[in-house]
């Protein structure tokens, strides 16, 4: 019903503007109306400028209805994707960017003022200074309007000393992710998602806060999963996965930001200012941006160090069994690996691959890409 009345409503508006352009276009017509009608009474020539006007009406709103359904869904279509970038912006940032757009148009229009008086250009000047002055307001309050909201709210709340008679309340604008400190947010790029340890990790409680997921890892992790590389593909198919059982699991809060940055191509860039400027930490398993990152003073959580903190420790001396899976590179060396992946070389281990043995620990590589042992064989068979 509703969706009927938007069309009748459109080809009224149509039928309106046609009507004030046949208006327009009267002094026009009217020369033609004169010559066809100048042997006939002035009754009939009233009457076929009437008929003129009447009919562009009709037409134009004829048309109007025709197209409403057209424009109609395209303005829903608007709406739709309107609705899902608002709805990923934290309510703060949302509020800060009206009222910057907000003030952004009455500085625009005050300076257009003094320009309203040029000849030609004059009329279109303020249009221009409003949409730079908007845009700018805009940008301008989204990124600094929750900062200096935070540090207002410390201020005041450092204000209230113990012996005060009246306690100062405060309404956080926003859901309860807002109440939390920008600190306690954890920022994942593409590889600590794929990697997938990060699901079991928020499965055991130890991560608190919220997850944040900017939407250029999510376009980075789609560009993965339609690779014709069968094993990126995968790669990233399973990244996808894992983050939509993540958040069907709701263990941890997860948060899908829209930040982006033109001026940048590479998504270690981007995940890298987006931490400076949220103040965020940056969970991650590349050891390439885990060390750029710490040079630049963000704070890294980096899951292969927590899983090399987290491995049964092995000590110069201890005897372990395992199985020789390969030939190393080396002479004479053979290759095994523990149950979780850690590598050991093994010192005369090549005449043993794929058999089991008993090799002694000679000395642990252990770095924040990973673990490695070194070990001899005993020369027995287990």
């Amino acid at each position: 019903m509703l969706y009927r009345i938007l069309r009748y409503v459109i080809a009224l508006l149509v039928g309106t503007a046609a009507y004030v352009g046949m208006d327009s276009l009267a002094p026009i017509i009217d020369p033609y109306l004169v010559s066809q009608f100048a042997d006939l009474s002035e009754m009939s020539l009233t009457i076929a400028r009437i008929s003129v006007v009447v009919v562009g009406t009709v037409i134009g709103a004829i048309v109007g209805y025709l197209i409403s359904s057209f424009l109609l869904q395209q303005g829903l279509a608007v709406a739709k994707r309107l609705e899902r970038v608002l709805t990923h912006i934290p309510n703060q940032e949302l509020i800060a960017g009206t009222i910057g757009l907000l003030f952004g148009l009455i500085i625009a229009n005050l300076i257009g003022l003094a320009f309203n008086q040029i000849p030609i250009i004059g009329p279109y000047i303020p249009i221009i200074l409003s949409a730079i002055f908007g845009y700018s307001g805009l940008r301008l309050m989204a990124r600094k309007g929750p900062e200096m909201y935070g540090t207002y709210m410390k201020q005041w709340g450092a204000g209230d000393v113990s012996g005060s008679k009246k306690s100062r309340s405060f309404k956080v604008f926003g859901n309860s992710k807002s109440s939390e400190p920008e600190s306690s947010h954890k920022l994942l790029d593409t590889s600590v998602i794929i990697d997938g340890r990060i699901k079991e990790l928020c499965a055991t409680g130890f991560i608190d806060g919220t997850l944040v997921v900017p939407v250029f890892v999510l376009n980075e992790l789609q560009i993965v999963s339609d690779s014709v590389d069968s094993t990126k593909r995968n790669r990233g198919r399973r990244g996808l996965d894992i983050l939509k059982e993540m958040q069907d699991a709701n263990l941890v809060p997860i948060e899908i930001v829209e930040d982006d940055y033109d001026d940048l191509q590479e998504v270690d860039s981007k995940l890298m200012r987006l931490a400076l400027e949220k103040n965020w930490k940056l969970m991650t398993n590349d050891y390439n941006l885990n060390k750029v990152a710490k040079v630049q003073g963000i704070q890294v959580l980096n899951l292969n160090e927590l899983a090399n903190v987290l491995k049964p420790a092995l000590i110069a001396g201890e005897w372990i069994h395992v199985q020789v899976m390969k030939e190393g590179k080396e002479i004479e060396q053979g290759v095994a690996y523990l149950d979780d992946g850690t590598m050991i070389v093994v010192e005369d281990g090549r005449p043993y691959v794929g058999q089991d043995v008993e090799v002694m620990v000679t000395s642990i590589l252990q770095t924040s890409a990973g673990r490695m042992i070194f070990a001899r064989v005993d020369g027995g068979k287990v």
